[in-house]
């Protein structure tokens, strides 16, 4: 492991080489650039949750990708529940 000078962070981190197949990585790069992101943030996140670092946000990404993932039903198709469903004794 080599340490290099990330201008994110203030202080030296270490960098980590990971041995991935092609395709993996492609389509990983692909995914996080459609989300506005980089495969080095997303494992970096992965890590820090793996980690016990930082849950609080883990718990937030986790409930915002829930939700942009479910289409609000208003185009008539999408979520399969109902309001009603959410109170449901059971």
């Amino acid at each position: 492991m080599s340490v290099s000078r990330n201008t994110c962070y203030t202080d030296t981190v270490p960098n980590l080489t990971l041995a991935i197949d092609d395709e993996t990585l492609k389509r990983a790069r692909i995914r996080a650039l459609e989300q506005g992101t980089s495969v080095n943030a997303v494992v970096r996140e992965y890590l820090e949750v793996y980690a016990g670092i930082d849950k609080g946000r883990s718990v937030l990404g986790d409930l915002v990708d829930l939700a942009n993932s479910v289409d609000s039903g208003a185009s008539g198709s999408g979520r399969s529940w109902h309001r009603n469903d959410l109170y449901e004794d059971g």
